[in-house]
Order: C-alpha cells, then structure tokens, then sequence
C-alpha cells in the first residue's frame, strides 16, 4: 500500500506552518514577558536559550522515534497521506495498520512522527525569530555608532557588539537543511547513512544554538572569554572531536539496529576479539540490512559496528576523565562544567551498559542519546567560554592563588629585584 503513496506532498504544507508557528508563540510570548526590560540583546539571549532547551527536546524525541519504529509511520513528507494532521488520514492509516498489524504504519507511530515534525516546525520557527531580531539589533546599534562617530568621533561606544547576524542566519540554514535530512529519512526508507548524517545534522544544530547562547551571555554581561592554558585549550577540543566521532558511531549502531549485536559485557557474545565483518559493516552507502551488492548483511558485520563502537568508548571516556579532573581545578564557571562532564561521562556509561544487558530499554536508549546531546553543549560551552593564554600571561611561578589570579610574578618581582641593587 505504501507504494501507491505519493513520497512528497506539499497540500498540507500550510497548515503545518501555521501548528508549528502556533507552538512556536508559546516560548515567545513567555520569553519576551520576562526580559523584555533587560533590552533587545537580553530578549535574543533568552530566546536563544529557550530555542537550545527544545531543540535538546526535539533531538531526544526524534531519539525516541527510531527506537518506537516510528520513522516510517507516515509514508509520505511533509504531511501524512497528505494530510495534516492523522485524524485527517485515519482511513488510510486504519487499512495500512489492517494489512500489517505490526508493520511501519500504525495510529501510534503515525502521531509520534507527526509530533516530531510538528516540534521540528516550531524550532524552525524560533530561529527564524532569533535570525531576525539579531539582524534587527546589529542594524541599529552600527547605525548608531555611525550616528555617534559623526557627532562624537572621539567617543567609544559603550557596549560589545551585539553578534553577527550571520550565526543565525547560518543556523536557519541549517535547521532547513535538517529538515530535508527529515524529509529523506523517511522517503529513503531509513536509509542507515541518511539518519545517521541527520542525528549528526542535530548536534551540529545545538552546537550553533549553544555558541550563540554563550555569545550573547557574554555581550549582556560584558564579560569576555578566559584565558586559559594552550594545553588545556587543546584537550578540549580533542575531546569535542573525539565525542563528534563517537557520536557518529552511535547512530550507525543505532540506524543499523546493532544493538544487541553483542549481548554480553565486558567480552562480546563470550569472545573477548570476535569475529567481525568491519568492510561489510561500515560501508556507508548501502540500504539498511543490506550490503552494497544486494545480499543481506551477515551478523558478523553488527558485531564489528557495535564492537567499534564499544571501544572507542574507552577513548573517548578516559579522555573526558581528564579533561573532567583537569577543570575540577580550576574555579568559576569551569570548574562547574567539570562537575557536569563528569557526570554526564558517568550517564553514558551506565546507559550505554544497561542497553546491553539489559536488552536495550527503551527509556536507557533515549537517555543514552540525551545523553550525547548534553555532552555537545557542555564542550561548546567550554569551548566558547575559553581561550588560549598568549605567551605573555604564562607565569612561571606557578601556585594556586597566582593560577586564581592570574598574576604575573614577573612583574610583581621586577620591584623587589630593582630595590635590592640600589
């Protein structure tokens, strides 16, 4: 039946605007009722924010519609059988139900998509807001340093920059090109590379929401980023790649249902090295179960994606202990999103353990990709709210209240040293 459906139809595109605008008026209205007084650039902030918050939602949620099996529970894109809304299809999707009792279309499968695609339109909604009000507030405040160079050339201004309006007119780009992800994830029947490029396309998504979050923080505070060690500057970012990584291996454990491919833990299936088809398995451009020739894909292929990403785990775990112990030293806000990597390190682990022994619940495995999610925004947080020490600030007497400070001993010992010779 699902072959007689046409892939895309645009008729109920309008009305999916107008749900997802509709949704969208909600954070809006609550977040100008509540900062409006602090000014433009404190509204962005807030809205920014609150976009970030749901859209970690909205990841969470698309996480928990692969593993429902709900991906496919309208056959067609954007709407359902060209509907709106199920109610609007309830005979098409009653006959598809009634041919496949536990096939991809179902009543339940078919509201879980249709909400997912409903949030995914209101967060395209908010950032087309965040795009325009950012324009707004760059125009005005360059028209009036313009204005003020004209009559007072000697005058600064008194405020950072608000940001470029390029991050959020890049990020709704983006969230357009996510949707076409959405849109091929369903007409290309799961294909493995297809939603794992997508789930990818998502933490992009929050990295670009967060850095701008982060941003403006810093703007209304007027507050700049702090300066800290190359080292650990480059630590962060070695993590932040290695996690990106790791997060893509998921989604090809995830998109290739290989899971459970190994049932045991800490060896695989009782072999500590088993035996694994890795060229089959990662082959990238292939449909799902299927090899690139066209014969179905042996087990031992989905013991070698899971057993990959088992360990790179171990990597990227012992890497974020590090990095975790080496910020629980230092002070301030870093030192707290120490304590919440480490946390969330802890979170993963035993969500990842409990989807293999415990036969992959389905809340373990929303949580475990929650999990990734929140992990992304805390390394862009780290990342935006550092910067590499220059040369010049590096003290080589180096104690904890001179770490604190920041101070240069150099100098402080430069009058001591010039006393002592007269």
């Amino acid at each position: 039946m699902d072959s007689e459906v046409a892939l895309y139809d645009w008729s109920p595109v309008l009305h999916l605007l107008l749900v997802g605008g509709l949704i969208a008026v909600v954070p809006l209205v609550w977040v100008w009722r509540r900062n409006h007084k602090k000014g433009m650039q404190g509204v962005i902030h807030a809205l920014a924010l609150m976009t970030l918050v749901l859209t970690l939602d909205l990841v969470m949620f698309g996480a928990f519609t692969r593993l429902t099996d709900s991906g496919l529970g309208c056959p067609d894109w954007p709407g359902c059988y060209g509907k709106a809304s199920p109610m609007g299809a309830h005979q098409e999707i009653s006959a598809a139900q009634q041919a496949q009792p536990s096939g991809p279309v179902t009543h339940q499968k078919a509201w879980i998509e249709m909400v997912h695609r409903y949030l995914a339109t209101a967060v395209g909604a908010l950032i087309v807001a965040i795009a325009v009000l950012s324009w707004w507030c760059w125009r005005r405040f360059h028209q009036g340093v313009k204005r003020l160079t004209i009559n007072q050339p000697s005058t600064a201004p008194p405020v950072l920059a608000p940001l470029s309006p390029a991050w959020a007119i890049f990020t709704l780009f983006w969230v357009c090109l996510q949707g076409a992800f959405g849109a091929w994830t369903v007409t290309m029947k799961l294909f493995p590379a297809i939603v794992t490029m997508h789930l990818l396309g998502g933490m992009v998504l929050l990295i670009l929401l967060c850095v701008q979050v982060e941003r403006w923080r810093q703007i209304t505070a007027q507050v700049a980023a702090r300066a800290v060690p190359w080292g650990l500057r480059c630590l962060i970012g070695v993590v932040f790649a290695v996690l990106l990584v790791q997060i893509a291996l998921g989604g090809w454990v995830s998109t290739n249902y290989a899971v459970l491919a190994c049932t045991t833990f800490p060896d695989c299936n009782g072999f500590w090295w088993p035996e694994m088809q890795l060229r089959q398995g990662f082959t990238l451009w292939r449909e799902l179960g299927m090899q690139a020739d066209g014969n179905f894909l042996e087990f031992s292929a989905l013991v070698g994606i899971h057993f990959v990403h088992r360990l790179f785990a171990i990597v990227v775990f012992v890497l974020g202990a590090v990095l975790t112990w080496r910020l629980l030293q230092e002070i301030g806000r870093l030192r707290v999103l120490g304590q919440f990597l480490g946390g969330l390190l802890l979170l993963q682990l035993l969500t990842g353990l409990s989807n293999v022994v415990l036969d992959w619940p389905l809340i373990a495995a929303v949580l475990h990709t929650g999990g990734a999610a929140a992990l992304v925004i805390v390394l862009t947080q780290l990342w935006s709210n550092t910067r590499a020490m220059p040369t010049t600030e590096v003290t080589p007497l180096f104690t904890e209240i001179n770490r604190s400070e920041r101070i240069d001993t150099n100098r402080v010992a430069a009058p001591r040293k010039e006393k002592e010779v007269l």
